[in-house]
């Protein structure tokens, strides 16, 4: 169990998604550009090829992401979030707002 401190803590956005590929070598992987409403996009890596084998698909969505991770090097490319998902019988999801949300909006 965490604390109500310890949860408040992880900083989780909106985040738009403006591009999305294929990482090269993987078949899990996706490169993302995404902006938060901050003066540049961030790149994001994230496991979920085998969800959306047409990245395209992504372009144009809105997602929730954790922004406050350190960024971390995923096969020589760094991610500066994580993009949050379900886990449905193996395969990840992303999680969407309902409504359109500008990016950068706090979730609470």
């Amino acid at each position: 169990m965490i604390n109500i401190e310890d949860f408040v803590r992880v900083e989780i956005k909106i985040g738009k998604i403006i591009s999305a590929e294929k990482v090269e070598g993987s078949e899990k992987l996706l490169k993302l550009s995404v902006d938060f409403a901050e003066a540049s996009p961030r790149q994001v890596i994230s496991g979920i090829a085998k969800s959306y084998p047409e990245p395209e698909v992504l372009v144009g969505r809105s997602a929730s992401f954790v922004t406050n991770l350190e960024p971390r090097k995923i096969m020589d490319l760094e991610s500066q979030a994580m993009i949050m998902a379900a886990d449905n019988d193996g395969m990840p999801v992303i999680l969407t707002p309902e409504k359109e949300v500008s990016p950068g909006s706090s979730v609470k």
